[in-house]
C-alpha cells in the first residue's frame, strides 16, 4: 500500500501509538474505497467496528465519533483508500484486562486498484480464521497463505476448514456460480461488506442465490467461481488447485451490478 496519512483520535499518530501497534497485535480494523466522499456500505463497516470494540475492549466508540474521524483525516480528498483501526494502548501481553474504549487510528491512502482483471487461480490451503467473525489485526496466517501461494505460482489461497468446507480466501470472501444461482460457502469466515452488499441486490439483477456447504467434490456441479472484497466487486476464478472454470463476462457484470446497486454512503 502507498505511503498515507495516519491519525489517531484526530491527530496526527505519535511514534509511542505506532510503537505500541508495532509491538501488541491486539486489535481490529476495517478498510474501504471512498469515492466523492461516499463509501458503499458505510453503516456496515461502522457496525462491524462496534462489534469489535464491545468484543475485544468492553465498550464500542461511538458510529458518529469514527465518521466524524474518518471526514476529519479525509480532509478536502474526494477519493482515497481508508482503513479504521482499533487498538489500546493499556492492553499488553503483561496487562491484557483493561477495559474500555478503544483509541481510533484512521489512514488515508490513495485509491487502491482491484485485485486483478485476469481470472485467478488459487490454491487450496487447510486453515480457519482465529475467531472469523472479527476483521482483527493478527492477520500473519493470512499473509503467509498468500505467499505460499504466490511462491508456488499461483495468485492467491482458498481456504478449507478440518471438516473439508471451503469458507473464503486470504483477503476476500468467494461466491460460486450455477445457471442463475449464486451459491456462498457455509463455513466459519469473515464476512465482507462487498459479499453483504451483493447478497443483498441479487434479485434486482434476476439472480438466485443460497447458502450451504461447499467442499472440493462439488466443484464439478458449479459452471464458475468468482472472488470479492472491499477493493474488488467481482473477479473471475480461472483455477481451484486443478478444477478449471469457465469464465463468464456477462456472468461477472451482473454481479457487479448488484454490488452497484447499493446506494454510495456519504462520510
Amino acid at each position: 500500500m502507498a505511503a498515507g496519512d495516519l491519525w489517531i483520535d484526530g491527530a496526527p499518530a505519535t511514534v509511542e501509538d505506532l510503537t505500541h501497534q508495532a509491538l501488541v497485535n491486539y486489535g481490529a480494523y476495517t478498510s474501504f474505497a471512498v469515492s466523492a466522499r461516499a463509501v458503499r456500505g458505510l453503516d456496515r463497516h461502522l457496525a462491524r467496528l462496534t462489534h469489535a470494540g464491545s468484543d475485544l475492549f468492553g465498550a464500542p466508540v461511538p458510529e458518529d465519533r469514527v465518521r466524524a474521524l474518518i471526514r476529519q483525516a479525509l480532509g478536502d480528498r474526494p477519493d482515497a483508500f481508508v482503513r479504521v483501526s482499533l487498538f489500546s494502548r493499556e492492553i499488553s501481553p503483561r496487562s491484557p484486562a483493561h477495559e474500555g474504549v478503544p483509541r481510533v487510528m484512521v489512514g488515508v491512502f490513495p485509491p487502491v486498484p482491484p485485485l486483478g482483471e485476469t481470472p485467478l487461480r488459487l490454491q487450496v490451503q487447510t486453515y480457519a480464521r482465529e475467531t472469523p467473525d472479527l476483521k482483527h489485526v493478527a492477520t500473519m496466517g493470512l499473509i503467509r497463505a498468500r505467499r505460499e501461494a504466490r511462491l508456488a505460482g499461483n495468485d492467491d489461497a482458498l481456504f478449507v476448514d478440518a471438516e473439508g468446507r471451503i469458507s473464503e480466501g486470504s483477503l476476500w470472501n468467494i461466491g460460486f456460480v450455477y445457471g442463475d444461482t449464486v451459491v456462498w460457502p457455509d463455513a466459519p469466515m469473515l464476512e465482507g461488506v462487498s459479499q453483504a452488499l451483493i447478497k443483498a441486490h441479487l434479485t434486482d439483477v434476476g439472480l438466485k442465490q443460497e447458502t450451504r456447504v461447499v467442499t472440493l467434490d462439488d466443484l464439478v456441479g458449479f459452471e464458475g467461481a468468482f472472488i470479492t472484497n472491499s477493493a474488488t466487486p467481482a473477479c473471475a476464478v480461472a483455477a481451484i488447485g486443478d478444477h478449471a472454470f469457465a469464465v463468464s463476462v456477462e456472468r461477472l457484470t451482473n454481479i457487479s451490478a448488484a454490488w452497484s446497486r447499493a446506494e454510495p454512503q456519504p462520510v
